[in-house]
């Protein structure tokens, strides 16, 4: 073989290496990317049964049933739509009625949202960027910038 030869199968052999190492990072970053959605999203097109998604607003005033077993069930609206929660773990300590919260987790049906993760705002001021950007979209909240 030429010398010539010897370097074209190089580069070739590096660049097959080469895409198969952006295939198999494309795949492992599929799995970790969660994407938020308002309730409005959610029922315009509502994501799949078991997709872990993030959805986000305010919970709704008298919508927190606590059950005996722990945990909490809640709605949250963007002002437009309104979407169930289930919770069965130990909510922040600043989580209540009216206040901007995200929650991580899949609709295990297309009626009820299961929370595997709930956070609130840390502060009077803040607002989750994703929830005030959907609440902002409908009108509902008119507050300065998330800092």
């Amino acid at each position: 073989m030429r010398a010539r030869s010897q370097r074209l199968i190089m580069v070739g052999v590096a660049g097959l290496i080469l895409i198969a190492s952006v295939g198999l990072a494309l795949v492992a970053l599929r799995d970790a990317i969660v994407l938020f959605y308002s309730p409005s999203e959610v029922a315009a097109e509502p994501p799949a049964i078991g997709e872990r998604i993030r959805v986000g607003g305010l919970v709704v005033e008298g919508s927190v049933v606590r059950p005996a077993q722990g945990g909490a069930d809640f709605s949250v609206t963007d002002g437009v739509e309104t979407i169930r929660i289930s919770y069965s773990g130990s909510l922040p300590d600043l989580f209540r009625e009216g206040q901007g919260i995200v929650a991580e987790g899949a609709f295990q049906s297309p009626e009820v949202f299961q929370a595997s993760t709930v956070l609130a705002k840390h502060d009077e001021t803040y607002m989750p960027p994703e929830v005030a950007e959907a609440l902002r979209e409908t009108g509902v909240w008119q507050g300065e910038e998330s800092r």
